[in-house]
């Protein structure tokens, strides 16, 4: 095989020695229906040595894609990750007992119980005696796992415990403090809610190709014949981490939220973003195009999460990278709604995830200060008037509006969705116009 160079790369030459046959290499990157060159996808995953689900979910046959080695989407992680919070169906003891499983479950006995307690290692059961935690323990180890008793939606306890903030229930991993929504915000803010300290588990369950798991929407309803495996067979355990930290929850108003939803304007808007989220995944080959779009309720959410996660980041010691964001956004409609609210938090490895630099700007005259300062940046973008008029889909294949680098844009750590369905003409009004923002 030998290569031939012109002036552009995109006239890359390769020729055969065996055929005496060339071709230019940039005819491999053409699109894969148009594509003869490349080869029907057989399935095959490298990384298992072996063939696994087929690539497409109607079973057609479908050509290989080509792409530069070492390129930022040859695979993309499914993380899932959920918060430790306490289960609202149990009782104490019960959620005491499941809190310290690791040192109840080697006690094989009554006795060995007493025998913990006896050097210190039950403080925190000192309102209940030996015999009531025996017959939790005992009832927790004859408890059998429940497949169908898993939460699809792993936000819904989250937003569960956080909108019924009760301190009674705090733990050694979970302790949270009501405190009174800012002055200025009483008509748009239902409750605030400190997280002194929280615990956030995250697993690796597989990865994407191409595309990334956000794409699809929550990155837990990525469909299976789009999931690459992590191993042949089933899987009883993952790679997982445990990191704690703390954050600030801000709950919406729903009765506000939903009066702003009906506005013409906002709909003719949502039905904008409707049409560049068609696009965005036809474009990529997502069917069906039209699901998985989050509606201009998340919209509303992301953008406001952005604003506030830069100002933050600016007062309370961490780098933007570190703080990052929990979007709780469900219609009335919904299983679990309806839900409108905001998680900004860090959570790192060790101790300085819990320094208490975030949780001290959640104080109600420091939030508020806050929340002003980040609503009044952004009526004016470094970029506009370019910023202020973007078109979801008019001036590219975006998915975003009023919204870039200079004003909104969050590190890929931080955002829960790449970026996208971010726009500031919702929040406050810009040069651009035309849309009655929420925070009027």
């Amino acid at each position: 095989m030998q290569f031939g160079v012109s002036d552009s790369v995109a006239d890359v030459v390769i020729k055969c020695d065996t055929c005496n046959q060339s071709r230019r290499m940039i005819e491999a990157f053409d699109p894969p229906k148009e594509n003869p060159l490349l080869p029907i996808c057989a399935g095959y995953h490298p990384h298992l040595e072996s063939h696994g689900r087929c690539c497409d979910e109607n079973k057609q046959s479908l050509r290989m894609e080509a792409m530069l080695l070492g390129a930022s989407n040859t695979w993309f992680p499914i993380n899932l990750s959920a918060l430790a919070v306490p289960q609202s169906s149990v009782s104490r003891l019960a959620q005491l007992v499941e809190d310290h499983w690791s040192v109840l479950e080697k006690a094989a006995t009554k006795d060995i119980l007493s025998a913990f307690r006896a050097i210190g290692q039950l403080h925190a059961f000192e309102d209940f005696d030996d015999d009531a935690i025996w017959q939790q323990v005992a009832a927790k180890r004859n408890t059998q796992p429940d497949e169908d008793d898993a939460h699809e939606d792993l936000k819904a306890p989250e937003w569960d415990a956080f909108t019924a903030a009760d301190p009674t229930r705090n733990t050694d991993d979970f302790r949270l403090e009501p405190v009174a929504v800012p002055a200025d915000c009483g008509s748009y803010f239902e409750q605030v809610v400190l997280i002194h300290r929280l615990r956030e588990a995250r697993a690796l369950v597989g990865f994407t190709r191409i595309q990334s798991a956000g794409e699809f929407g929550e990155e837990w309803s990525v469909p299976p014949e789009r999931r690459a495996p992590l191993a042949n067979g089933s899987l009883t355990w993952v790679p997982s981490a445990e990191v704690r930290g703390e954050g600030i929850f801000i709950q919406f108003n729903e009765a506000a939220v939903t009066s702003w939803l009906q506005r013409p304007e906002i709909i003719a808007l949502g039905e904008t973003f409707l049409e560049a989220h068609r696009r965005w995944r036809a474009a990529r080959n997502i069917s069906p195009p039209l699901d998985g779009f989050p509606g201009m309720r998340f919209v509303l959410l992301h953008s406001f999460s952005h604003l506030l996660m830069r100002q933050l980041a600016l007062e309370c010691g961490y780098t933007s990278a570190s703080v990052r964001e929990r979007i709780y956004s469900a219609d009335p409609q919904a299983e679990h709604g309806p839900m409108a609210g905001v998680l900004i938090y860090t959570a790192a490895s060790d101790s300085e995830g819990t320094l208490g630099g975030l949780v001290a700007q959640g104080q109600p005259d420091i939030l508020d200060f806050h929340i002003a300062q980040a609503l009044k940046q952004a009526e004016l973008c470094s970029s506009d008037p370019l910023c202020a008029d973007h078109h979801p889909y008019d001036q590219g294949m975006t998915l975003h509006g009023a919204a870039c680098h200079a004003c909104l844009f969050s590190p890929e750590t931080s955002c829960e969705r790449g970026n996208k369905y971010l726009d500031r003409r919702i929040l406050v009004r810009t040069l651009s116009g035309g849309v009655v923002p929420f925070f009027s």
